[in-house]
């Protein structure tokens, strides 16, 4: 009797489990409790946000192509915050691409001269491997606003 309840047990949880998907976890297990602060809130005024933890939702729309040392992650509303890591202390798979994810971590922000904003772009470019456009430069502030981040949960396939 009891492995009849074992396997309609099994039976009826199966589906659930298919529809859940498999979540794959990066670094340290997201804080309970805390919720998700929306992308456009903390690049509309980043200085409110500096230094505070926070957790970010959406797409993962780029990833580090050479160490996994970061992924970008863009809400439904077009807003995109990188999420960086320790080289090595987390590495995110390429197969992260286009899947959903929660990220926790610390809001950043790195203001920067000239020279060292365009070194950086020039990095990203070729990061990305694509050719740096100086017209990414703009007029400045020179300013990186990102996540310094703790820990990931991105949706497995």
């Amino acid at each position: 009797m009891s492995r009849n309840i074992l396997i309609i047990a099994v039976t009826m949880l199966l589906p659930a489990l298919c529809i859940a998907g498999v979540v794959d976890t990066y670094g340290e297990a997201l804080t309970e409790g805390l919720e998700v602060t929306p992308i456009e809130e903390i690049l509309e005024d980043p200085d409110a946000w500096a230094g505070k933890k926070v957790q970010i939702a959406g797409e993962v729309s780029g990833v580090c192509a050479r160490q996994g040392c970061w992924i970008d992650i863009t809400s439904p509303e077009d807003a995109t915050l990188r999420v960086k890591v320790d080289d090595g202390v987390i590495v995110f798979p390429q197969e992260s691409m286009g899947r959903q994810a929660v990220a926790e971590g610390e809001v950043e922000i790195l203001d920067m001269e000239p020279d060292k904003y365009e070194a950086w772009l020039r990095h990203v470019a070729e990061e990305e491997g694509r050719e740096f456009d100086p017209g990414e430069m703009g007029e400045g502030p020179y300013r990186i606003v990102r996540l310094k981040g703790l820990g990931s949960e991105i949706q497995g396939p």
